[in-house]
């Protein structure tokens, strides 16, 4: 580690870290992708689930439902049919890029 960096990191308090004890969402992209995690992606799970809890716990459930229902009454009525339609005219597993 450069002298200066880690001079840097003293200041500030934090210590370096190698990219494999790094958490996965502050990994390095460059580095390659994210590994296989087996049966169903539990890093994905967990942020999901702690994302939508924020979100339930914000007090904005009830704006973006009246947000919602206006954009499915309102001038956006039209649009958002058709994005509907053309999302249940296939199957969730059909690549539609090759149709």
């Amino acid at each position: 580690m450069s002298d200066d960096r880690s001079k840097q990191q003293a200041r500030s308090g934090h210590q370096s870290r190698s990219p494999k004890q790094q958490p996965r969402a502050q990994r390095d992209p460059s580095q390659g992708a994210q590994p296989n995690e087996g049966e169903g992606n539990k890093t994905a799970a967990r942020e999901y689930n702690q994302q939508t809890e924020r979100f339930a716990n914000s007090g904005l459930v009830e704006k973006k439902a009246r947000e919602a229902k206006e954009a499915v009454d309102g001038d956006e009525a039209e649009e958002l049919a058709k994005a509907e339609a053309a999302g249940k005219s296939h199957s969730a597993g059909e690549d539609v890029q090759k149709k």
